[in-house]
């Protein structure tokens, strides 16, 4: 048998070829959207996808302000922050953290779904959120994708 013909391929930044990506958040699940984007962004979708480099596309998601929760997780769903301080703890509801900051739940929701290390890190600054349809990324040329198309 020729094993020279079965080499195993290793990206590296020099070989990784990066795209740019648009989704639109619109009427999407905040957990199923976070999962597609964390996907993308990490680069599993790819074939040549290598576990310790940053292959993955920069995804912008559009209209993050708009995404739907399941169940009564408006209501329900709580985010804790703490100030370091004794008694520090801060709980915010899902619904007052989208009037205060819209964009946060989306990324904290795909930062969940990303290597906790340095690579983790590096991965989310190709990620881009935007409240509204308009984002300033139209010089790169990004392909809209679907969520229920992508798999």
């Amino acid at each position: 048998m020729n094993t020279l013909s079965y080499k195993t391929i290793s990206a590296n930044k020099a070989t990784v070829n990066k795209e740019w990506v648009v989704i639109d958040a619109e009427n999407e699940t905040l957990g199923r959207l976070a999962s597609v984007a964390a996907k993308i962004l990490r680069g599993k979708h790819k074939t040549n996808f290598t576990p310790h480099v940053d292959c993955g596309d920069n995804v912008i998601i559009v209209n993050a302000d708009k995404i739907r929760l399941t169940g009564l997780k408006w209501d329900q769903k709580e985010y804790i922050s703490h100030s370091g301080y004794p008694g520090g703890q801060k709980v915010i509801k899902a619904k007052d953290m989208m009037a205060k900051k819209p964009t946060f739940m989306v990324e904290k929701a795909i930062k969940g779904m990303l290597p906790k290390n340095r690579l983790g890190r590096e991965i989310f600054r190709n990620l881009h959120v935007y409240q509204g349809a308009e984002h300033p990324h139209a010089a790169q040329q990004p392909k809209e994708i679907k969520i229920k198309d992508f798999k």
